[in-house]
Parts: structure tokens; sequence; C-alpha cells
């Protein structure tokens, strides 16, 4: 039986060469965009604040492959949901943690 764990990937980048649609469509949605209510999905969710300058996709990945294959499969999620809404990035920055490791290290209250 394989191991599978759960990662919490996220991925930070720089919005580049937007298309006047593109940047008032982000202005329009930012408020649904908060960074302070996402939350790492499989399906990844998207923030980023009023300036249109930076954003976050984080992701909860499954996978028996580890941290890397976690943050290889982030990066591609990410480069395809931007390329797909036709958003310019750049400064791709992937990390990844380990859930289970989240709860190891955290001591129970008790």
């Amino acid at each position: 039986m394989e191991n599978v764990q759960v990662f919490r990937v996220t991925v930070r980048g720089r919005f580049v060469d937007l298309s006047p649609e593109a940047r008032a469509s982000l202005a329009r949605e930012v408020d649904h965009h908060d960074i302070f209510k996402s939350a790492f999905t499989p399906e990844g969710t998207f923030t980023y604040d009023d300036k249109i300058l930076f954003f976050n996709l984080r992701y909860e990945i499954r996978t028996s492959d580890g941290e890397d294959a976690a943050r290889d499969v982030g990066r591609r999620e990410a480069e395809r949901f931007l390329r797909t809404l036709g958003y310019g990035h750049s400064d791709l920055k992937v990390t990844a943690s380990n859930s289970s490791d989240i709860w190891r290290d955290h001591p129970s209250s008790g």
C-alpha cells in the first residue's frame, strides 16, 4: 500500500503584461480573492491584493512521491491556471509543507 501524504503547496508570483481587460477583471473580483479568506484546496485557491502586483495560489496535493513531486504538481497547476486565464506572470516561487509534519510538530492542547 502506498504511503500517500498531503502537502500544502503555495505558488507565489508577480503579475506581468496584464491586458487592460485582465487587470479590470482582477480589480472587479479582488474582494473574492483575499488571502485571509483562502484555504488550501485540490483545485487551488487564487489570492491577490488590490494593487494587482503579486498573487498566491494554494493547493492541497496528495502524493506518495514526496515533497519535490508535490511542488512540481503545484507549479504545473499554477502555470496552467494562469495561462488559461491569460494572466502574464514571472518569478514563480513554490513551497510545500507536509500536513502530517504540521500536526506532528504541533503540541496538542490538553
